[in-house]
Formats: C-alpha cells, structure tokens, sequence
C-alpha cells in the first residue's frame, strides 16, 4: 500500500492501541468520509514501529483492486496464502458491510491463533446485526466521528478564533475538507456528494427504498427543524396535510436508515427525576453541520440550532451519553451522562437581557440535585457563576475535553 501523509487523531488512536494484539476485533463505525481509514493507518504505523517484519494485510472496498472480493468465500480465498503460511497476521479491512456475510470469514479467521484484526463500516444497523449474532463478546467498537473544534484547528493549522469558529461552523468536521480550496462552492459541492453517494448506495441501495424523493424531503425537514422536538406521527400529520399519505411506521423506518448511515444521531427524552425514557418526541442532530449546509443552505436565523447541534456533537465525542431533560413542563437542552459524572446543559444563542437570562438560567435553577449545570452561548464575556450554574462561552466548551 502506498504510504500516505495524515494528521493523527489520537482521540481515536489511544482507544483502539490497548486492544492491539488482543483476541477481539476492532471495529472502526462512522459515517462515510468522517477519517476511518486514516485511524486505521495510524494503527498500521504504531504496529510496523512495534515490529518491523509484522505482515500487515490491507483490503480497501472503495479500490477497484478489491472488486471481486463479494463475499466470505472470496475473503477467506483471498487470505488463502496467508492462512497457509501461519504466524502473526495483521489483517485491515475498510467499509467491510460491503463483502455480504464478512461476519462468517472473520469467525473463522478467530479461531485461528495469530490474527489480530480491524475493520472499518459505515453502516449501524449491518454491523451490529451480524457482528452481535456471529460474534458476540468478540469485538470491541469506536465510534468516529467528524472533527471535533481544537482538531478542526489542527487540520486547518488555524488559531483559536471568532472568524476560526465561524469557519467550522460554515464547512462542519469532514477531514478532507483541507485538500480543497476554501471557498464555500467548492467546500458544499464536495459535501454534496458525498450525501449522494450515502443517500444512492448506501441507504436507497442497500435497503431497497422505493420512494427516494421522501427520503430527501425527510432529510431536508431534519436540516430545517434541527435540534426540534419530533415525533413520526406529526410528521405523518404534516404530509396528510399536504396530501402525501405516508404511515408513522414506513416514517420511523426512514428514519432509522439515516440514523443506520450515521447521517443524524437520535436523542430520546428523559424525564430528568424519574429517570423514564419517553418513547415519543426525540431530537435528531447531524454528524457534520457541513452536510447539513450542503442540504439547507446556512442563515443566521438558523444559529441557535446550529449551537445545540454543535454542543450535541461535541458531547458524543467526548464519550457522553446524551439526553433531551424533561423536568415538569420544562424542556432542558442536554442532560450528558459520562462515568459517574451528569451535567445539565442549556444552550443559548446569546443572553443580552434579563428576560432571557431568567429562562435560560431558570430551567436549571429548579433542578433539585448538586449534578453540574452549565449554560453556553455565544457571548464572548461569559458571566461566570450564577447561584451554582456556570455560564460558559461556546468556543470555550468546544475546546474543552470535558
């Protein structure tokens, strides 16, 4: 393989190297282009300065090379010559969903001694499928995801900045965004296609979708009401209004497709005492804010969505588990499980007076427990401590690991 140049990622990198030479698989997710195979490099050269002779294996789907490796049997005739010749074997496989029954390959291959082996997918729903049915107990998995901010300012070599912010707000995390000239037509052209490709092969292809121009409109009321409670059946009601009739069922559907994809990531509610998780009314983010531009062009009436989306994104990349509070009949934006650790998050565009000050605060003010509270808004003169709630500017939270 030829050798490339990369940035590394070691949010990504210091959880999969402890599992190196390990008898589980590691198994790369994420949405198409976020830098999976970049971290697979990554652990490429941490194994060959481990051991110069290692014998690394590399099947990239996306190269022509690999064309006719379609399933199991052509995987395992593939490895025939490896298999045979015995001894440590590094094996790497990128967008594996896209060899039918790789799961049946990959278990053979484990019950070898001397295959350690890693693999990349773009596709949630193929891969936990097949991979918690055949392989149980015998693969770790790492979400990766586009840029966080302070690795968008890396890639970018950018200070930290209002105009550097601005910037990752407008063109989202893709990494390969600092290969192309930094205007936003080619920036959203190349976005674009990447949401076509995801759209074409890997969601109306792959589930065998018939009615493609839904699935677009879905998406492009996602982009619109980002950050917005959603239930399938206001959106059924919605479409009967404007006489599209389309069950609650095939909309839940749709929807688990561009979650499978990694396309948007679902919220559900929590009540924030009783702890009960509502089965209606979630929230749904997107993995890139780019893509989402690509979809709906960005406006500044959009920002407060654009910020929820942002502290979303953020808190998923720093392991959180996350929630939308219902507290009464309040809503709180965020509540962030990591650990031992619950933080309650409300996000503001900015707090210029008094009025917005006591809602934004307020919400939180009557949560009865001592779990850390934190407002964030785009004010660059945050206010600090307020009766036990931090108010926090956005570039700050962004940058910070939390």
């Amino acid at each position: 393989m030829q050798h490339r140049t990369y940035i590394q990622r070691p949010l990504y990198f210091d959880k999969i190297e402890p599992f190196i030479n390990t008898g589980l698989i590691k198994v790369l997710t994420g949405q198409r282009r976020v830098g999976k195979s970049f971290v697979l490099l990554q652990v490429m050269d941490e194994i060959r300065n481990r051991d110069h002779s290692a014998n690394i294996i590399y099947i990239n789907k996306e190269d022509y090379q690999f064309e006719n490796i379609k399933n199991h049997n052509d995987l395992m005739g593939y490895l025939d010559p490896y298999r045979e010749k015995g001894g440590k074997q590094y094996l790497f496989i990128d967008e594996v969903q896209d060899i039918s029954n790789f799961e049946l390959a990959l278990r053979s291959l484990l019950s070898v001694d001397g295959w350690d082996i890693y693999i990349t997918g773009s596709n949630a729903t193929l891969l936990s499928g097949e991979l918690a049915t055949h392989l149980s107990g015998r693969y770790i998995q790492i979400s990766i995801h586009t840029l966080s901010y302070p690795e968008f300012l890396q890639f970018h070599q950018l200070n930290e900045s209002a105009e550097s912010f601005l910037k990752y707000i407008r063109w989202g995390g893709m990494p390969h965004l600092i290969n192309l000239p930094k205007e936003d037509d080619i920036v959203y052209e190349y976005l674009k296609n990447i949401h076509n490709t995801i759209i074409l092969r890997d969601i109306v292809a792959r589930f065998n979708i018939r009615n493609v121009k839904f699935l677009q409109d879905l998406l492009n009321y996602l982009a619109d009401i980002t950050g917005n409670l959603l239930s399938a059946k206001r959106i059924s009601d919605y479409l009967k209004s404007q006489r599209i009739n389309l069950t609650p069922k095939l909309i839940l559907e749709y929807l688990s497709y561009l979650e499978a994809v990694y396309l948007i990531e679902r919220a559900k509610r929590m009540e924030v005492e009783g702890k009960k998780i509502f089965e209606i009314g979630d929230k749904f983010y997107f993995e890139d804010l780019g893509m989402r531009h690509a979809i709906v062009p960005f406006q500044q009436k959009d920002i407060g969505k654009v910020l929820e989306n942002l502290v979303y994104h953020h808190l998923i990349v720093t392991g959180h588990t996350v929630f939308v509070g219902k507290h009464g009949n309040k809503e709180i934006d965020f509540v962030a499980f990591k650990g031992e650790t619950k933080t309650y998050i409300q996000v503001a565009y900015l707090i210029p007076d008094e009025k917005t000050h006591e809602r934004e605060f307020g919400n939180l003010l009557t949560i009865p427990d001592n779990c850390p509270k934190l407002v964030v808004s785009m004010d660059d003169q945050a206010i600090g401590n307020y009766k036990g709630i931090e108010h926090v500017s956005i570039r700050k939270f962004l940058m910070d690991k939390m």
